[in-house]
């Protein structure tokens, strides 16, 4: 269902650590809103926001609602939260949990990072699987600030750790261009970022001087869904 292929959205792109770089310091607190269109219709409203914990943890969370078309009669609705610690300028997973709410349907999928064992585990209630870490690895909730500090770092290509359902995969992305693109949030020179690893149909417009996040993401897979920003703070 449509709802499905939102997570996709905040999850194609990662960070890797540029070395020899100096890192500037990792983002403040903030909460940003997003509209979500399918094939350019208004579809509903996204919520994301940075929190710190203390204790060198810090939760990221994804919120979406859907207030429009087959969204709002379904009552599709998608939680998203994930704990981190910075690794460098590297939002490293420590937890990930995804809750998908609807009329039709209904999913959920958590992660755990055990850094002692080297283990990740991925429940879906039908049986843990489990597998190894890697340095500096995160997973898709975060994926949106990890390229934002990439991209504020000078990184231009990207190859990123990145712990999916089975496995750590390497995800490949680069910057393809500069577009002038305007969203509700205003009119920005965006870099364009583009998934080069496998045929997504994903691309991310940033303004990494202004925002951690991108002012606008496109997936084209499964949904032809596109997330725009309307406000940071």
């Amino acid at each position: 269902m449509t709802f499905r292929h939102l997570l996709r959205l905040g999850g194609a792109l990662l960070l890797a650590s540029a070395s020899g770089l100096a890192l500037a310091a990792p983002p403040k607190a903030f909460t940003a809103t997003y509209r979500v269109l399918r094939d350019g219709s208004p579809m509903g409203d996204a919520t994301v926001s940075l929190t710190p914990l203390g204790n060198g943890q810090w939760a990221y969370s994804k919120h979406l609602r859907g207030t429009s078309g087959l969204a709002a009669l379904l009552g599709a609705n998608l939680d998203e939260v994930s704990h981190f610690r910075w690794k460098g300028d590297v939002p490293e997973a420590l937890s990930y949990d995804y809750r998908l709410d609807a009329a039709i349907k209904s999913k959920q999928r958590h992660v755990t990072v055990d850094w002692g064992k080297h283990q990740v585990t991925v429940d879906e209630g039908k049986g843990a699987i489990t597998y190894p870490t890697q340095p500096g690895m995160v997973e898709r909730n975060t994926t949106a600030l990890a390229i934002g500090q990439a991209l504020r770092d000078g990184q231009k290509q990207i190859a990123l750790p990145v712990a999916v359902k089975q496995e750590v995969e390497t995800q490949r992305f680069r910057i393809t261009g500069k577009e002038k693109v305007t969203v509700p949030a205003g009119s920005f020179d965006a870099v364009r970022v583009d998934r080069t690893d496998a045929d997504r149909g994903f691309s991310a417009w940033y303004a990494p001087d202004r925002y951690p996040l991108p002012v606008k993401l496109s997936q084209k897979d499964g949904g032809n869904l596109t997330m725009e920003l309307v406000s940071f703070r």
